[in-house]
């Protein structure tokens, strides 16, 4: 069974109704099994998935040019989204930076561009807001890409509701990009309802809360030591322990149905899309053809209000924010 297509925002394409997260091929979650993962990208094509995420951050670019040769062998039905906004230096591995000014837009979309072989982009996006630099200034150079042929359509990550107002304004913004799952729905506050009232479609990353809520891990200490969720605040000590137990709930829905703890947080999510009155893509990343078929199985999955019921507390009683730093995030900056 073949996902179902939606129009991504006004742009006038059609994606899949799931997309595939890449950022995990090449780092922050451990170990890779590369032949494995690209074998997953051409899985992910057959089930119906065209929308492929990756970001010019992911393996400090490496990411970009292990999916390039897959996006170039099959141009005609992959919409490519990529991002820029957070700068790395090889000689600092532990250097962040924001970056949204005009200049590093240029030099950041034809970097990426070199990187996957590519004429143009399907959907660019700023990945995270840097509040010192007016949005009419970085979307503006944004909207300069689209005009030149690099860019097909705009994305935003992490914005508030007020934000993506002020940018659609700029140039419509076809997709936003922000976490949102049964453990964190912070973006229902402002976020959603600007989209549903823009008809920007919402791309909801981590949507089975970076694995957690699919029980693979119950604390950070059982991840490897290379795997960057050691360090987020709900997977740690007393916050993993509590949050552990919010799982439970999931879980129990998932046995008495018959399918996975991820399928129904999958489920959840796309059945969002209902409530609020906009469409939802999520992007769950996976390395695994196994775990990409069972992702791609919960679009299908209709969950009983009575099961909606059940797991409609369970982000509240969340402990720990989702990044040690919020400032960079749309719930930090509301």
């Amino acid at each position: 069974m073949r996902l179902p297509t939606v129009n991504l925002g006004s742009s006038g394409r059609l994606i899949g109704t799931q997309g595939l997260g890449c950022m995990g091929m090449s780092e922050f979650y451990g170990p890779t099994d590369t032949a494995e993962a690209l074998a997953t990208l051409d899985a992910a094509l057959e089930a119906g998935v065209t929308l492929f995420d990756t970001a010019d951050i992911y393996g400090s670019g490496a990411n970009e040019e292990l999916i390039g040769p897959f996006v170039r062998a099959n141009r005609d039905q992959v919409v490519l989204a990529t991002k820029f906004a957070i700068e790395r230096r090889a000689d600092d591995p532990r250097h962040r930076a924001v970056r949204n000014d005009p200049a590093y837009i240029r030099t950041a979309v034809d970097a990426s561009l070199k990187r996957l072989g590519v004429d143009v982009i399907d959907l660019y996006y700023m990945h995270r807001r840097d509040p010192a630099v007016p949005l009419a200034e970085s979307v503006g150079a944004m909207a300069e890409l689209v005009q030149a042929g690099k860019v097909k359509a705009l994305g935003l990550s992490e914005v508030t509701g007020d934000e993506l107002r002020e940018a659609h304004e700029v140039h419509p913004i076809a997709a936003l990009q922000s976490e949102w799952s049964l453990f964190s729905r912070d973006v229902e506050r402002t976020a959603v309802p600007a989209a549903a009232e823009l008809g920007v479609t919402f791309v909801p990353y981590s949507p089975l809360g970076r694995g957690f809520l699919t029980g693979s891990f119950a604390a950070a200490e059982q991840l490897t030591e290379d795997d960057y969720r050691r360090h987020h605040p709900q997977f740690s000590g007393a916050n993993a322990a509590a949050n552990a137990a919010l799982v439970a709930p999931i879980q129990k829905v998932a046995a008495d149905r018959g399918v996975t703890a991820a399928q129904v947080a999958l489920a959840w999510v796309h059945q969002r899309a209902e409530v609020h009155g906009l469409t939802v893509v999520p992007i769950p990343g996976t390395r695994k053809r196994t775990r990409l078929a069972e992702n791609t199985a919960a679009a299908s999955l209709l969950l009983t209000p009575a099961e909606l019921t059940t797991l409609d507390g369970i982000a509240a009683q969340v402990t720990g924010n989702r990044y040690a730093d919020m400032s960079f995030t749309s719930a930090g900056r509301e």
